[in-house]
């Protein structure tokens, strides 16, 4: 077996797919493309097949932020020992969220119903497996984002987005939090858009937006009263990425001292949040 790297299709062009992409959203698909080459004849002599039993070459794709699990890519390959594939996996970013796990595996296609005992019977079994993991999320928290006329709605027409969380923090965190970006605003736009090849405006865009989403869910949660120390939430919850973001920003520091410091001087703490998010920090 020998299988190429995954690419990464932006546009008309392909780069190596990274272990992290840190600024994916929700509203970025993904086209991603490996050749594999299969000796189909050794894969059969290996696994005590007959030379005419159908194999396949199979993607399968799961994402952690949403639990979903789909296949990606699948061609039987009969009667052949040699084989060349050209895959490609298409993944609605909607469907996406937190480690995109890429699992490329050759199975048996049907039944066998040779008498070897030692050999693969059922259909599915697997004969050659290669795993990729991508973290789409990276050290920023996702929201959910869409792109409206600031102009139809209650927030200033000249607003270039708007960062909502609501919800108490035992409910899911994805139907609690929103990022809204006002399509008339162009720069936001094409940040978004550029998000995984970002220019120099881009990341201090991304970087601005990012820093007041942190904001906007740390202070969320340290206003509740259900936000304690030892509190446990369950995966997946708006209380449980609370607790991951703040201590990521602020490792070793109390929930109770945070309040302190919000309660007493906002104005320092919103100054603290910026030093933790490290805002502006990787513009070239």
């Amino acid at each position: 077996m020998g299988a190429g790297e995954w690419l990464l299709v932006l546009g008309e062009e392909q780069i190596p797919l990274p272990d992290k992409l840190p600024d994916w959203d929700y509203q970025m698909n993904l086209t991603l493309r490996r050749t594999v080459e299969i000796d189909v004849k050794s894969l059969r002599v290996g696994a005590g097949l007959a030379s005419s039993a159908p194999v396949a070459l199979a993607v399968v794709w799961t994402a952690s932020g949403s639990g979903l699990r789909a296949p990606g890519y699948r061609m039987t390959l009969l009667g052949q020992d040699e084989a060349l594939c050209e895959v490609e996996v298409q993944i609605p970013g909607a469907e996406l969220g937190g480690r995109l796990t890429l699992e490329t595996v050759a199975v048996l296609d049907s039944h066998n119903w040779n008498s070897d005992p030692v050999a693969p019977r059922r259909a599915g079994s697997v004969l050659w497996r290669d795993r990729h993991d991508v973290l789409l999320q990276g050290d920023a928290p996702q929201f959910p984002i869409s792109v409206i006329d600031f102009a139809k709605t209650s927030f200033p027409n000249d607003a270039a987005w708007h960062v909502q969380v609501s919800g108490n923090l035992f409910a899911a965190a994805m139907g609690g939090m929103i990022l809204l970006v006002n399509e008339r605003n162009s720069a936001m736009v094409h940040a978004f858009r550029n998000a995984a090849r970002p220019r120099a405006v881009d990341r201090a865009v991304l970087s601005a937006v990012y820093c007041d989403i942190a904001r906007t869910m740390v202070e969320h949660g340290l206003r509740s009263e259900e936000l304690t120390e030892g509190a446990s939430y369950p995966e997946g919850t708006l209380g449980a990425t609370i607790i991951s973001l703040v201590e990521r920003l602020f490792p070793g520091v109390s929930l109770v001292e945070l309040k302190l410091r919000m309660d007493q001087s906002p104005a320092h703490f919103a100054s603290e949040l910026r030093a933790a998010v490290r805002v502006f920090e990787e513009i070239d």
